[in-house]
């Protein structure tokens, strides 16, 4: 393996000088420049990024965990992250956390010592040891797609607006004529899925219908659970006429329980979803849904960790997008009087 000494012996100049052609350290003729690069490709010399980096005290690493790579919404949400910080000059190292605060911290347990310059982190729950880990060891971090209610003075959060979001789905249900309306949650103890479903109680008190606790079962995001929870809505001698799934994935599962037992959507269900993933208007029918912003949280994310990185003490901000209801086919019109 080729050397510095090797290229500053073919270039016919010092080591230094071919130290400061690699880190840009120090003024270099244009000629001497040159001559050195030439000599790099001659004796195919591969500087060393990870300790020319170190030497300078960045990087230009980002760490980015997610929940569930599984899950499109998390995937997308990655794709647009790592995008976006390609064109900033970073390059992104994936962790899959699948949910397990365990887990969530091996990987910034990880990343700290693989020294990336901040951390972004799409957390699934609201759960203390990650988010101290990160802030004992003072690195520069985003937190996406949850809050944290108590430490908004010392955290960068991006989130959006999940209570209005299962708001408009279950209003635009009602304004279709359903009274009997049902939600597949996601896990209670994660604070998106509890603001969706108080936006689904809201809006039925609003327009003078009764929340039915037993009318609200409990999924996990995953199609499976959708699947179960709607087949057991549907076997109701009082079955629902609407059903808001609070993601997509459940959506789907629920789609394919309505079909499996022979109940046409949208004309005798409809079904909402959440999320609004590439997949939502590829269903038979396409899924109405509410549409998470996603290319605007993985910008701002991005933007907010660089301007933390670059500067300790730029104003902490917390920033809460709002959500676009998307009408598709599986929501139907209008029904009539029943």
């Amino acid at each position: 393996m080729a050397t510095i000494s090797d290229v500053a012996k073919k270039a016919g100049v010092s080591i230094a000088t071919v130290s400061h052609v690699i880190n840009n350290s120090r003024y270099v003729s244009e000629n001497v420049r040159n001559k050195v690069i030439e000599a790099m490709h001659l004796v195919q010399y591969q500087p060393n990024a990870l300790a020319r980096s170190l030497r300078r005290g960045k990087t230009h690493t980002i760490g980015l965990i997610l929940p569930d790579s599984s899950n499109p919404f998390f995937a997308e949400m990655g794709r647009v992250i790592e995008n976006e910080a390609f064109l900033y000059g970073y390059s992104v190292i994936l962790g899959n956390s699948e949910g397990d605060g365990e887990k969530e911290s091996h990987y910034i347990r990880v990343l700290t010592e693989k020294q990336v310059d901040g951390i972004i982190l799409l957390a699934e729950g609201n759960r203390s040891e990650p988010l101290d880990l990160l802030l004992n060891q003072k690195m520069s971090f985003v937190l996406v797609d949850e809050e944290i209610h108590n430490s908004k003075a010392n955290i960068d959060i991006v989130v959006i607006d999940n209570y209005g979001g299962g708001f408009a789905a279950t209003e635009h249900l009602i304004k279709l004529g359903h009274k009997r309306i049902a939600c597949i949650t996601g896990p209670y103890s994660i604070t998106l899925s509890a603001q969706r479903i108080i936006g689904y109680r809201d809006a039925l008190e609003k327009y003078g219908l009764k929340y039915d606790q037993s009318m609200v079962l409990q999924g996990d995001f995953h199609q499976e659970t959708g699947y179960i929870q709607a087949k057991a809505l549907l076997s109701r001698p009082d079955k629902p006429t609407a059903i808001f799934a609070c993601n997509d994935l459940m959506a789907m599962g629920a789609m394919r329980a309505a079909f499996e037992m022979g109940i046409s959507v949208p004309k005798d269900l409809a079904i909402i979803g959440f999320d609004d993933i590439d997949f939502a208007s590829f269903t038979i029918p396409p899924l109405t849904t509410v549409a998470q912003p996603k290319s605007e949280m993985g910008k701002i994310a991005i933007k907010l960790l660089i301007d933390r990185m670059t500067n300790a003490d730029h104003k902490f901000e917390h920033i809460c997008l709002s959500t676009k209801l998307i009408i598709r086919g599986s929501c139907g019109e209008a029904i009539k009087e029943k």
